[in-house]
């Protein structure tokens, strides 16, 4: 009888703790980094220009008079801020300043620069479009220094993140591992083998899924993000499991085992008289 107490209060404590178990192995990034060859291609590792993004672009010279015509009617005084790297409830967190006149791309990918006139951007990146605003200016400029930033890449994370929001990236490049690093990591409830990214590129949406615990996430078009995209972290099964179940369950599983217990010790000390 008393085996028969004992081993029902086992089997008690052991199901009010097995909805809190989580593999260690599940939590684990890129577990086969080792055996993946890395393949992502340069187009998925250079986000593009695209509608509606703001450059932020300064030329700058020896003789500064004479590039002031094509920086508008910028002064070094103005400032630009930008809150690169943090979220919505970070408001402070990695402030970058950002400095130079501010041109936004229209529709057609185009942006209306002083006495070069209208300069396409479509499918550039913004390297590419460094050299090329480079080699107008040289017809004007001897040496120009050009500095092109993106002042709006922003990325959106959701779901089952420590901090979830916003996130602004001043120098227009980041992986989904900077992204989820900044929203504080995925919480031990946040499914790490299916998250979903949603793309919005030339007024198409897209989307696609990616494993962090697969090496092979380097290779994917989706892990070097691009202006706009929404990363979504689901909730695994466990905490699937607590939703559904009452959240008291924990405390009233653990109360019948204490009192599965008490008998058991009551009936073993009355066996002995």
């Amino acid at each position: 009888m008393k085996g028969k107490i004992l081993a029902i209060s086992l089997a008690l404590m052991l199901v009010s703790c097995k909805v809190n178990q989580t593999k260690p192995n599940d939590l684990n990034y890129m577990q086969n980094i080792e055996k993946v060859a890395i393949e992502a291609s340069e187009k998925n590792s250079k986000p593009t220009i695209q509608a509606g993004d703001q450059l932020i672009i300064l030329i700058t010279a020896k003789d500064m008079d004479v590039v002031k015509p094509f920086n508008q009617n910028y002064s070094s005084s103005e400032l630009i801020q930008s809150n690169a790297m943090a979220g919505g409830n970070t408001p402070n967190q990695g402030l970058t300043t950002l400095t130079g006149p501010t041109y936004v791309v229209d529709a057609e990918g185009n942006i209306d620069f002083p006495i070069l006139g209208k300069i396409n951007t479509t499918d550039k990146s913004l390297l590419e479009f460094k050299d090329e605003l480079r080699d107008k200016m040289t017809k004007y400029v001897i040496n120009p220094t050009i500095s092109v930033r993106l002042a709006n890449f922003k990325v959106t994370v959701l779901g089952e993140v420590n901090r979830q929001g916003d996130y602004t990236i001043a120098n227009g490049q980041a992986t989904i591992l900077n992204a989820l690093g900044l929203a504080g990591d995925l919480t031990s409830y946040g499914k790490r083998d299916d998250v979903l990214v949603i793309r919005t590129e030339n007024g198409t949406v897209s989307h696609g899924r990616v494993n962090l615990r697969d090496a092979n996430l380097i290779n994917s078009p989706y892990y070097n993000l691009k202006q706009g995209d929404a990363i979504i972290i689901s909730s695994n099964n466990t905490k699937d499991v607590l939703a559904k179940q009452n959240p008291n369950t924990g405390l009233i599983l653990t109360g019948v085992s204490i009192a599965v217990t008490a008998v058991a010790v009551v009936v073993s000390l009355f066996n002995k008289k």
